[in-house]
């Protein structure tokens, strides 16, 4: 008998490129759990009652290390997932590789010019008072462009199937390309 990996669908992207409206529509379509970075950072947020700002130098680690200890505990009893983040190449790639073991991962990678990702980012840190306070998004926006995850963003490179979707407007390829790509759902 060979042996089933489930699937560990990695959504990635520069913030504000579409990640997380995809992840929940994948999620949904394939009918598996959610991990998103930014809500295990504001689960973080709300337990200490402090703002990103004020939440001590470990806490980004602190999130990071559970993120994945989230991800490997799933996957190692056999529950496939998506996983949400603007995973960079430097910072994530060293937390995904080992979960290569566990699971057959698939990589899709949300794309959209820098200047669309910034207005989109702006706009977004306007619409919600509260971001900031979890995010701390009017830091990101101090920072010189080449520190800016905004504009500098470079995904993880990894020897897995990758999908790159414009999400200018809409997705291209389509969501029907997208779900077949993430997906092995046999019918039963």
């Amino acid at each position: 008998m060979t042996a089933i990996k489930p699937l560990l669908i990695v959504v990635t992207g520069r913030p504000a490129s579409g990640k997380t409206t995809l992840s929940r529509i994948l999620s949904k379509e394939m009918r598996c759990p959610l991990l998103s970075r930014d809500e295990f950072k504001e689960g973080y947020v709300n337990t200490f009652r402090f703002s990103q700002a004020e939440l001590p130098a470990e806490a980004a680690m602190d999130v990071y290390e559970t993120f994945f200890q989230t991800a490997g505990l799933l996957l190692s009893r056999n529950i496939s997932i998506v996983v949400e983040a603007a995973f960079q190449h430097k910072l994530w790639q060293p937390g995904l590789v080992p979960l290569m073991d566990l699971a057959d991962i698939r990589m899709v990678i949300c794309e959209i010019p820098p200047e669309l990702a910034m207005q989109r980012f702006i706009h977004r840190m306007y619409e919600d008072a509260n971001r900031e306070k979890y995010h701390g998004d009017g830091d990101e926006l101090a920072r010189a462009a080449d520190e800016s995850l905004v504009i500098s963003y470079h995904a993880p490179d990894m020897p897995v199937p990758t999908l790159r979707v414009d999400t200018t407007e809409n997705y291209r390829p389509g969501l029907e390309e997208i779900v077949n790509f993430t997906s092995f759902i046999q019918p039963f």
